[in-house]
């Protein structure tokens, strides 16, 4: 599986953000572009431990189930439901949500496996940091699929 703390993947990933510009269209969902980037740099304050959302009662439910859907090498679905807290919908800035991200990728990568959250995610509960690698992984592949790179 891929991993975000694997320099190679987190260069891949590096290089396909690059590919975006700011007039980069969705093939599915509601936000554009640089929603987008802002939405994944969110997702990866939670990773980080930077932010702490609340888990959902769904989650609390059914959420150490659903982690299959994560811890496999298969990609992520079209059109999941997100966290709402990271869904954003105001306007936003490419170029800045595009180095931003950039950013907190390479440091997440550089910090490594120890200074991941201990903090549970939202929906799918306690990871370890080898999940939350791979699912920082599989996040950001789903969304630039989602734009076309």
């Amino acid at each position: 599986m891929k991993n975000i703390f694997d320099r190679k993947h987190t260069n891949e990933i590096l290089a396909r953000i690059n590919k975006l510009d700011a007039h980069s269209e969705p093939h599915w969902g509601k936000m554009n572009v640089a929603q987008m980037l802002a939405h994944c740099s969110a997702f990866q304050d939670i990773a980080s431990g930077v932010t702490f959302p609340k888990r959902s009662w769904l989650g609390v439910v059914v959420g150490g189930f659903a982690k299959s859907i994560v811890y496999n090498d298969k990609p992520l679905p079209r059109n999941m439901s997100t966290i709402p807290t990271i869904l954003i919908a105001d306007k936003r800035d490419f170029e800045k949500e595009k180095e931003l991200l950039k950013q907190k990728t390479d440091v997440f990568q550089r910090n490594g496996p120890e200074r991941c959250t201990t903090y549970p995610h939202p929906f799918f509960g306690k990871l370890t940091s080898e999940q939350w690698g791979i699912c920082i992984y599989k996040h950001l592949d789903h969304h630039l699929k989602q734009f076309g790179v």
